[in-house]
């Protein structure tokens, strides 16, 4: 138990699995993920897509496969690549054996309509002989009709049934190397599926609210549901599915994990709504530092405070600090001390050389004590 109790979040036990040369599940940090949305096919428009992606911080991007066009252009996508790459396949067994035979690090499958046992088994023969592995994929928005028959609608009983005949499926063939999400856009209903979804499987599972909306919206329904999962130990890798593009996705997932303690990427700015006190124009100023400080990777804590109300004590707990003050004269803290005063036209270029700076600093720091550890 660490000092400060409360913040400690006991993860939920798994086995571990790999998509590509990813650790998912079994401890491994949690994974963030997102989609491309440009056709597959165009090969250079989805592979500058995953480098936005890439560069936003993502671990694993999932591109669809729906016809032998986008399968043919996986082979080059993959090798593009720097992340792990999965394939997203409905309906079509034979898509899912091309996109394995391509490079694909894992395969998205429904295993309930990709047909036959015997087909089943092809698509297990062929991810096993290429090291992929799969992601049994349940939505309530597709949920099969002898469960909607059974229940009257998707609920957390159905979702959770529709998973565990989809991983029988693949165990039936000796097939062990899968992740399982129980999605739907209801966020109460995600949530329950999830927590007997839990307590019935060792796998890893895939965190996501299906068609959460748009960038705000969708952000707060995301928030909402994989942050009470998360917060509660269970998840192991997320998507935040938003109508918006995926590096966006990418941050929000970073976000929620920043939030949560989990993981760390880049600057955690803590910042004020602004009011009449405020010294310098705050929304404004944290608009613009987070765009400028987005090629920051190193984890750091920065507060942009507008008034002296809240602005000392906020400091106190973030690497750099900023608290507005009278006349365009600010004063900034450095590890939670007050060291100098900055003016107003200088403030946004000062904090930016801070962070880089400080960033630098942690780096090397963090590499000789990797040093020494050898």
């Amino acid at each position: 138990m660490s000092i400060r109790p409360w913040r400690d979040i006991t993860r939920r036990e798994s086995r571990q699995i790999m998509v590509g040369n990813v650790p998912v599940g079994g401890g491994a940090p949690v994974t963030v993920q997102t989609m491309t949305n440009t056709p597959t096919e165009d090969v250079r428009a989805t592979v500058d897509q995953i480098r936005r992606c890439e560069d936003a911080g993502a671990d694993i991007v999932r591109v669809s496969c729906p016809d032998v066009a986008s399968t043919t252009a996986l082979r080059q996508i993959v090798r593009a690549a720097a992340v792990p790459i999965v394939a997203d396949i409905h309906f079509h067994y034979k898509r899912a054996l091309e996109a394995a035979d391509a490079g694909s690090a894992c395969l998205r499958i429904n295993p309930g309509n990709i047909g036959s046992s015997e087909r089943v088994a092809e698509v297990v023969r062929a991810a096993k002989a290429n090291g992929c592995a799969i992601r049994i994929g349940v939505n309530a928005g597709s949920l099969e009709k002898d469960l909607l028959e059974k229940y009257g609608e998707p609920c957390p009983e159905a979702l959770v049934e529709s998973a565990l005949d989809h991983i029988k499926l693949l165990q039936d063939h000796d097939f062990h190397e899968y992740k399982v999400a129980v999605k739907a856009s209801d966020v109460f209903l995600a949530v329950a599926a999830y927590q007997q979804l839990a307590d019935a499987v060792d796998c890893p599972l895939h965190l996501g609210i299906t068609e959460a909306g748009g960038l705000i919206g969708g952000t707060v329904k995301s928030s909402i549901g994989m942050g009470s999962l998360l917060w509660f130990g269970i998840g192991d890798t997320i998507r935040v599915s938003l109508s918006a593009e995926p590096e966006e996705e990418v941050r929000v997932g970073f976000e929620i994990l920043k939030a949560l303690g989990i993981r760390n990427r880049g600057v955690r700015v803590v910042s004020c709504p602004s009011c009449a006190r405020q010294g310098f124009d705050v929304i404004r100023t944290v608009q613009t530092l987070e765009e400028r400080l987005q090629h920051i990777r190193t984890p750091m804590s920065l507060s942009v405070l507008g008034c002296v109300v809240n602005g000392p004590g906020e400091a106190r707990e973030t690497d750099i600090g900023i608290t507005g003050g009278g006349n365009g004269r600010h004063m900034v803290y450095l590890s939670g001390v007050t060291d100098h005063h900055v003016q107003d036209a200088d403030m946004v270029e000062h904090i930016v050389r801070l962070v880089e700076a400080k960033a630098a600093e942690i780096e090397a720091r963090d590499a000789a004590a990797a040093v020494a550890a050898e």
